[in-house]
């Protein structure tokens, strides 16, 4: 396969589905390189976004098939073409990192540079901390700390959900925006993910940080910026770096970050 050739770069290539533990199907994407030995980047989205609108739109599977990687996307439980299921208790940190160790193994990937963002960039901290192994190097983008989805309205996300009932809460509606801007997203699966991950252990443990080596990226204009930052001291082989003129949404589209990570992702070895 040709992987400078543009629509090569920029086409979504047909899902594989990968059955995990609890009997879900999670959507899949590969794109070769031409060299058989070639380092694999795993690219895991954001909260309701999925591979396809973090990664292949913004440029990065170009980017980084063009730069030698062997690229592999996952749509996360909840999102994209994966199976979208409506208990909050289908939406724990142990389900999300068991997803991408699961594809993983079925992809025989036995170690990737980490490329995540938002929630794909929490749930990366976590693999790296849990499955060292299996990272050598990780890019988190936006990452989150207190628990945003904690702020969500739980009920009122609910029933606008199921019966249409119009939202008051501000930051819950910015919420419902976030989720109907992706065609194909089911509102009622992006609630109960909601409700599964605002508390427990969704927060990054500071204390027990990734040893591997780390980018984290945040955009300028992002509130959380400042926390991103402290996670990045605390990790100590760790660098952050500012993404400009960028907040939570729009970052993955920055060239200066996809940038900054490719360099840092050719560090490697």
């Amino acid at each position: 396969m040709d992987v400078t050739a543009p629509a090569a770069l920029t086409e979504m290539p047909s899902p594989q589905f990968v059955m995990v533990g609890d009997g879900l199907r999670i959507a899949t994407y590969l794109w070769e390189a031409e060299a058989p030995d070639a380092p694999t980047a795993l690219c895991v989205h954001g909260f309701a976004s999925s591979c396809r609108d973090n990664w292949v739109s913004t440029g990065w599977v170009r980017d980084l098939t063009r730069a030698g990687y062997r690229v592999l996307g996952v749509d996360q439980r909840g999102h994209g073409l994966s199976e979208k299921p409506h208990l909050a208790t289908d939406y724990s940190m142990d389900a999300f990192v068991g997803d991408l160790v699961t594809v993983l193994d079925t992809y025989l990937c036995d170690e990737v540079h980490y490329v995540g963002y938002s929630l794909g960039a929490r749930v990366g901290w976590q693999v790296a901390v849990q499955v060292p192994d299996h990272v050598e190097r990780a890019v988190l983008g936006g990452i989150p700390d207190g628990r945003p989805l904690g702020r969500v309205r739980i009920d009122q996300a609910r029933a606008y959900a199921e019966q249409g009932t119009p939202v008051e809460d501000p930051v819950t509606l910015d919420y419902i925006k976030l989720g109907e801007r992706v065609a194909g997203n089911d509102l009622r699966a992006l609630v109960a993910l909601a409700e599964g991950m605002r508390f427990g252990d969704a927060d990054p443990d500071p204390s027990d940080p990734p040893l591997q080596p780390v980018l984290f990226a945040t955009g300028t204009e992002d509130p959380i910026i400042e926390r991103s930052r402290r996670l990045a001291e605390s990790a100590p082989n760790g660098t952050f770096v500012e993404i400009p003129g960028r907040h939570h949404f729009n970052a993955p589209g920055s060239r200066a970050f996809r940038q900054s990570a490719l360099e840092f992702l050719g560090q490697a070895g």
